[in-house]
């Protein structure tokens, strides 16, 4: 599923990176925090891959 927004991706890219272990759960704040807890690696990977391009700073947008 991609992302909808370019939020979302950078959320799940900062949740991708606390799930590798590159930087500590416990930095993680909101949005970025839900998706830690409760999406596996595999659908952090595919929201944070999403193509920037064309899309809305936020889903609203």
């Amino acid at each position: 599923m991609p992302a909808k927004s370019k939020a979302q991706q950078k959320a799940a890219g900062a949740a991708l990176s606390a799930k590798r272990g590159d930087t500590q759960p416990s930095e993680l704040v909101g949005a970025s925090k839900e998706m830690y807890d409760s999406m596996n690696e595999q659908e952090l990977e595919d929201f944070a891959s999403t193509q920037r391009k064309g899309k809305p700073e936020k889903k609203g947008d």
